[in-house]
């Protein structure tokens, strides 16, 4: 007998277990804006609404590094080396999961690999100019956009 499995169903239960298993999770964000001032945004397979491209720091991975990795992975962007990524704010993501904190990048300098094509991950990748995002871009990628394009500092929270 086949089993009919929901793949973003299981990986949503994949992470609420590995949410219940770990005191605390580390993650990454990234902002890239291209030359046209307009900002990268991806839209996943397991979640609703468009985010910043972003991930989970891996054991033996710096911060930075998993940044640079989720950017290429999600966005095909390749983050020029002889540019670091810049740590715009550590934030705690209380809202969604009570033990989740992000490391909030800013890449001053990238080149797009090629055009994201979807995948298990990612159903779409996608520049937006910020004043005009997707309807459907979530409160804290706003909030951090908002933030970023006003020169403030981000707040504690996601």
């Amino acid at each position: 007998m086949a089993l009919n499995l929901d793949l973003p169903v299981l990986r949503r239960l994949a992470h609420g277990a590995a949410m219940l298993t770990r005191g605390m999770t580390l993650g990454v964000r990234g902002i890239a804006i291209d030359g046209e001032n307009r900002v990268c945004l991806v839209r996943h397979t397991y979640v609703r609404g468009w985010y910043l491209p972003g991930g989970g720091i891996e054991p033996g991975e710096t911060a930075a590094a998993s940044m640079a990795r989720e950017f290429r992975e999600e966005a095909e962007l390749i983050v020029d080396p002889a540019v670091p990524l810049r740590l715009h704010g550590f934030l705690f993501n209380s809202r969604q999961w009570g033990r989740d904190h992000i490391a909030l990048f800013v890449a001053p300098a990238f080149t797009l690999a090629r055009a994201k094509a979807p995948d298990r991950e990612i159903a779409e990748c996608g520049f937006f100019p910020l004043d005009a995002l997707p309807a459907d871009t979530t409160r804290g990628t706003r909030a951090r956009l908002d933030e970023f394009r006003e020169g403030r500092a981000p707040g504690e929270h996601w």
